[in-house]
Parts: structure tokens; C-alpha cells; sequence
């Protein structure tokens, strides 16, 4: 099977690609590659951009993962221009394109951010989905596009992502554990901004699964699917990153809680995953925390401006202008 993974060589697709490349998928990257290369050279990565491609270039894939677009709420704030075109445009074209060569099916890589403010609901796929900030709103919008195609012949699985968390050969210290975990280590102290809201929080691994899930799956499947490891309220993540840290490295560590207003506030039900993609999460917070311990000498440069995607995003805005 041939799989084309649009922005595999980021934070996820860092670790999913060499996994699907290991179940004997022939898989190509296309990625800008704005934080470099840390796949196996065995790997085959173009640097392309999805709008340059035709549908000609799709013919004789078999499947289409879509990881590509800007990942979180800052480089979103930071240019809603740039947000609305690689979150929603991009995800529309390479659907479209993909269809029309013939490609069996496009798996899309969402997130629970369109749920917005979920006053302590438990949220499924059939919940509301209002966001009313930028970046929520345009991953609601490449859910919609790529959904309005799916029929016989094209699956559509377009995932509802936690927040995810944990090591990657192309690292982030921007998510809420990462970022909690560096916090500990560099300061002895862990802010909290607010306890009390909540999060679906997603291991790398577990989101990794997930995806092969989907390749796996029958073709007749498609639709929204929320995916995460686990809802937790941001204390909680807060005292399971601290609870680790001491035990595992020797510090004491401080908890400096805050009460600002947050207006993200979710928790999911993935139930329908575990029973149609037969998705199964096996790694909570303290299992990320761990790994992140284990894997610390690959990216103890806390400083280091790669880990940090508005940084990268900023820097690239600067230099050309457009991206």
C-alpha cells in the first residue's frame, strides 16, 4: 500500500512514519520541512508545497494522511491569514486533488479545539461543535471539506485530536505536559494558569496507533472520531507531571497556581474509536512524563528555538514574508 503523509516530518509524523514504514507501507512525506528532517533516510521526503501539487501526482497512492497546516493557537493568532489557508484551504485542495486520482482514502488530522468552551460536558462526535477563535474554527472547517467528499469510493476519517503530548524526534516544549515537564526541570516550579479546566490529552504514541488504526481499517468506515488517552483538569496534569519529576529525578517541585480565564475548556468521549477503529490508549500522563525523562538527553537544549513553533513560524514570517 502507498501512503502519502502531507507534513510527516513534524511532531507526530516524526513518529508515525517510521511505525507505518516498519508495517511494510511504502510511504512518501511531502513537508516544507520548516523544523528540518528526522526521519530515517530510508524515508522518501519531498519538499513541496500541497498547492503546487496536481491530482496527477496522487495517482497510485492508495491513502492520504493529512498531518500538515500550523498547529496551535498562538501561530494562529499571530497570522489568521496564513491559519485559514494551510487549516482549511490546504486540507480542501489535497482532499479534492486526492480524489480525483483515485485515492481510496484521506484521513485528516483535526482536533478537539472545535469543541470551544464545553462547560464540563463530556463531548462526542455528535456534540456542538462553536468555536469562535481562529484556529478552532479553521480545523472545523478542513473537518468540513474533506468530509463533504467522503462516498463509496473515497473513506473520510477525520480525527478530533487531544492535546498531544510526549517525545518526538522532531520535539515540541509548546504542549501542556512537554511544556509542564521543561517548566519542572528548568525551574523547580510548575505555573498553572487555571486548574479547574479540562483537557483530553493524547500520548504521541497513542495518537500514533490511532492513525495506523485508521490505515487498517475498512474502507467503508468514515466519519469524525474523537481521539485522546485521557481527560484530565489541567491541575491534575500539573501534580501528575510534579508527582514524577520527584520521583524519578531526585528535585522538589513547586505548583504556582493562577485563576486567569480560559475559554478552552473540553473533555471527549472516544468510546466510538475503541469500538469502530478498535482504538485502544495505553499511555496516561505519567507514562508520558516517564518517556519524556527517558529520551531527556535528545532535547535538554531547553533554549533551543526549534522547540517552540510560534518561534519557527515567527522567524519564517520575517524572513520571506509569506509562507
Amino acid at each position: 500500500m502507498k501512503i502519502l503523509v502531507a507534513g510527516g516530518a513534524g511532531f507526530i509524523g516524526s513518529v508515525m512514519v517510521p511505525k507505518l514504514a516498519e508495517r511494510g507501507y511504502d510511504v512518501t512525506v511531502l513537508d516544507l520541512l520548516w523544523f528540518g528532517n528526522h526521519l530515517p533516510k530510508s524515508i522518501n521526503v519531498l519538499k513541496k508545497n500541497i498547492f503546487d501539487l496536481t491530482d496527477k501526482d496522487l495517482v497510485g497512492f492508495d491513502q492520504v494522511i493529512f498531518l500538515a497546516g500550523l498547529s496551535n493557537d498562538p501561530m494562529a493568532e499571530f497570522s489568521p491569514k496564513d491559519n485559514f489557508i494551510q487549516n482549511a484551504s490546504a486540507p480542501a485542495y489535497l482532499g479534492y486533488i486526492a480524489k480525483v486520482a483515485g485515492v481510496k482514502r484521506f484521513i485528516y488530522a483535526g482536533s478537539c479545539s472545535v469543541y470551544g468552551y464545553t462547560v464540563n460536558e463530556l463531548y462526542d462526535e455528535s456534540s456542538p461543535a462553536i468555536s469562535n477563535y481562529p484556529y478552532g474554527i479553521s480545523k472545523l472547517q478542513g473537518e468540513h471539506s474533506v468530509l463533504q467528499m467522503q462516498d463509496e469510493n473515497f473513506s473520510v476519517v477525520a480525527f478530533r485530536q487531544g492535546t498531544v503530548s510526549g517525545f518526538s524526534p522532531r520535539m515540541r516544549l509548546d504542549l501542556i505536559v512537554n511544556t509542564m515537564f521543561k517548566s519542572a526541570l528548568e525551574k523547580n516550579e510548575i505555573t498553572v494558569n487555571n486548574p479547574s479546566i479540562w483537557r483530553p490529552i493524547l500520548s504521541i504514541k497513542d495518537a500514533t496507533s490511532a492513525y495506523i488504526r485508521a490505515v487498517e481499517a475498512n474502507y467503508d468506515i468514515s466519519g469524525v472520531f474523537n481521539i485522546a488517552s485521557g481527560n484530565y483538569t489541567v491541575g491534575e496534569v500539573a501534580d501528575l507531571v510534579k508527582e514524577v519529576v520527584e520521583e524519578k529525578m531526585d528535585k522538589t517541585i513547586h505548583l504556582n497556581i493562577k485563576n486567569i480565564q480560559d475559554f478552552r475548556n473540553y473533555k471527549v468521549s472516544f468510546e466510538k474509536a475503541m469500538n469502530i477503529l478498535s482504538y485502544k490508549p495505553n499511555h496516561d500522563v505519567k507514562s508520558i512524563v516517564a518517556d519524556l525523562i527517558s529520551n531527556l538527553d535528545y532535547f535538554k537544549d531547553f533554549a533551543n528555538p526549534n522547540f517552540y513553533n510560534i518561534n519557527v513560524f515567527r522567524s519564517l514570517k520575517e524572513n520571506q514574508g509569506s509562507i
